[in-house]
């Protein structure tokens, strides 16, 4: 008896609390509905949201494997420039287009055209791509002997400290802007710099070499 008499005790509070949660249900039915279209607005908007970046993501991928197909055909194609001027555009990618054409340019030695692509490199996002220019300009400075112009630069690059871009290339550039400027002395503990700071790199290397050629100039 007792056992029937808890199992209808919970079958009645089972029913209540149904009966409430339907009214409760009825009574707050707009606000459901509202807070249900919320979630739903919510979820659209997020999945749109991923659909518009994987479009956007696919679409610079395909812009940047263009740049580097074309930049790759430039050797056996020169008619490729246009191409290439017009896949770097303002895009995202502009930059390593427009340093893939500065490169194309020093290898024919146009200086001049070189020098025009690689103005177009802007220091607004300071990464790799950006030093890998500004280290291009100043060697092209240093072919058409402006060393001060080349030195400036590479002081810059220098005083800013960063991480991107190895230091050890900027001081032997920058010496080799010095030694054809005239001024051995400073190229000298340039090179002396290199090779004491960067003794297992490759212009560690070329600095040792240098060192010795500028000393016995003396």
């Amino acid at each position: 008896m007792k056992k029937v008499m808890k199992k209808r005790l919970k079958e009645d509070e089972l029913v209540s609390t149904l009966t409430k949660a339907l009214d409760f249900a009825k009574k707050r039915s707009r606000e459901l509905l509202i807070a249900v279209g919320a979630v739903v607005v919510i979820f659209l908007v997020f999945l749109v949201s991923n659909i518009i970046k994987a479009q956007s993501v696919k679409k610079d991928s395909l812009i940047l494997a263009s740049i580097l197909e074309v930049s790759t055909q430039l050797k056996d194609n020169p008619d490729k420039i246009a191409e290439l001027e017009a896949l770097a555009g303002n895009g995202k990618f502009s930059r390593i287009a427009y340093l893939k054409l500065a490169s194309y340019s020093i290898e024919h030695g146009d200086s001049e055209k070189a020098r025009s692509y690689l103005e177009k490199i802007r220091d607004n996002r300071k990464d790799i791509t950006y030093y890998q220019a500004q280290d291009m300009l100043a060697q092209v400075y240093i072919g058409d002997q402006e060393y001060d112009k080349a030195i400036e630069i590479y002081k810059s690059i220098e005083e800013e400290n960063q991480k991107d871009y190895a230091l050890d290339a900027v001081l032997f550039h920058m010496a080799e802007a010095h030694e054809g400027k005239g001024e051995l002395d400073v190229a000298l503990e340039l090179y002396k710099r290199v090779q004491a700071d960067y003794t297992q790199t490759f212009y560690g290397s070329d600095a040792s070499k240098k060192v010795t050629e500028l000393e016995e100039k003396k």
